[in-house]
């Protein structure tokens, strides 16, 4: 009986080891998307992908040829495709892996325009709703597996096709993979309007990074030749390089802050009572004590109406750097205006949260304006009569549609921004006609006045 019991504690406590380190693998590691501590001080990036990544595998090793922080595979990681019978044996092999890796650059779709088969019989047709369920799993599979491996997911968009037959799949693939990439917290990069005209529309040739025209697609209208693929790698370079500021700017941070950041801290903590001064009837701090003032009817100055609580104005100054039209770096400054905060309204805010259930903060939308900086703003969704949130998933929120996607959210006949032809004229009901009192026979009138 003893050694089976000894047997079930080891193979509890091993398993208790596993788990341990695999919610160690998928905790945050800091506020930076990369890991701000990569072994040897150098990111490992491999692109994954089809005949899309080998190309732009290819254009990453040039953008980051003189760039020591970031050792680029030479090759690609090859994947037939999302669609394809031989994803799911790509993702165990993926999950097995043991390769040190930090950065993960993906691109793929050109061969996923085709039916996927779950097993001899059942097959879902490209474009149905079965299909676009089964290729969301199958991103969300991809996406988990590289996160719980504490890399930095880069995915980037199918450009504009020149038949239609072709962009619209992928145009379809791109709703998918932008909506999991946004649920899951990885980069979605857009590259539509890169690789077309001014109207939108495809076009073979465009701007190349030096500013001159060339041709930048294959003439299979879905390819990208040289000058397309190092294009192409100029804005995963762009975005790579603005989260190594981010993670280098966190290895900057001291873990107890600046002085002054210490100083607001250490203001907003509750000040202890000052000990009272024997046979002064005084605290040390020259007040009478609490228990005196109350007889003596004076107001008790609580730790809410405490003025040394107050959040004294911090205008603060912040730089921001982009690349101007002529390929210069640009600098603009902006002021960041910090009002004072009165301690009622510090009170307040921290009488209301509570430590045993979290705080109804709506919903946070991040929105990054360069220079490694990312404003966040909470969006409370709309309550029901009831009082209760009615939840709903993120990618299905009005200001995901709106302010992520860029879709407009439909009209309403009649509204101002209602544009259709023709005006639907709005129902106004008719005035009631006005009764008046009819004459009483009875009543005397009066005569005219002469």
């Amino acid at each position: 009986m003893a050694p089976a019991l000894h047997v079930l504690l080891a193979a509890l406590l091993i398993a208790l080891r596993f788990a341990t380190g695999a919610a160690a693998q998928e905790a945050p590691s800091g506020t930076s998307y990369l890991t701000p501590f990569p072994e040897a001080d150098t990111y490992k990036l491999q692109a994954y992908g089809d005949a899309f990544a080998e190309g732009l595998i290819e254009g990453l090793n040039e953008a980051f040829a003189g760039d020591r922080r970031i050792q680029v595979a030479r090759k690609h990681r090859p994947l037939a495709g999302i669609a394809r019978a031989d994803f799911d044996s790509e993702m165990k092999a993926e999950e097995v892996s043991k390769e040190p890796l930090n950065i993960a650059v993906i691109m793929i779709g050109y061969g996923d325009r085709m039916s996927i088969r779950q097993d001899t019989r059942e097959r879902f047709v490209l474009g149905s709703p079965e299909w676009r369920e089964e290729y969301g799993r199958r991103v969300d599979r991809f996406i988990k597996i590289l996160k719980r491996r504490n890399v930095g997911v880069y995915w980037v968009s199918q450009p504009i096709m020149r038949r239609y037959e072709v962009n619209d799949p992928a145009q379809m693939m791109n709703d998918i993979v932008r909506d999991k990439a946004y649920l899951n917290g990885i980069k979605f990069i857009d590259i539509q309007a890169q690789f077309a005209d001014e109207s939108g529309n495809y076009s073979a040739y465009g701007p190349d990074i030096t500013g001159r025209q060339r041709l930048l697609r294959e003439a299979d209208g879905v390819g990208f030749t040289y000058a397309g693929n190092r294009k192409l790698a100029l804005f995963v370079e762009q975005e790579i390089k603005r989260d190594l500021s981010q993670a280098r700017k966190e290895r900057s941070i001291p873990l107890a802050g600046s002085e002054s950041e210490q100083e607001r801290i250490s203001a907003l903590r509750p000040r202890p009572p000052e000990p009272e001064v024997a046979g002064s009837g005084k605290t040390g701090n020259g007040n009478p004590p609490e228990g005196k003032a109350a007889a003596a009817g004076a107001p008790s100055a609580g730790p809410a109406m405490d003025g040394g609580l107050d959040q004294k104005a911090d205008n603060g100054r912040i730089t921001l750097k982009s690349i101007g039209a002529a390929g210069r770096e640009e600098a603009f400054t902006l002021d960041l205006p910090r009002p004072a905060i009165p301690s009622a309204v510090v009170a307040l805010v921290t009488r209301n949260q509570s430590s045993e259930r979290p705080a109804s903060m709506g919903d946070v939308v991040a929105d990054e304006i360069g220079g490694g900086l990312v404003v966040l703003s909470s969006i409370t969704p709309a309550t029901s009569g009831s009082g209760l949130n009615r939840r709903q998933a993120p990618s299905q929120a009005p200001y995901y549609h709106v302010l992520i996607k860029g879709e407009r959210l439909p009209t309403k006949p009649g509204r101002a921004d209602d544009f259709g032809w023709p005006r639907v004229d709005p129902d106004i009901p008719e005035p009631e006609p006005v009764r008046r009192a009819r004459p009483n026979p009875a009543k005397p009138t009066a005569p005219p006045r002469s």
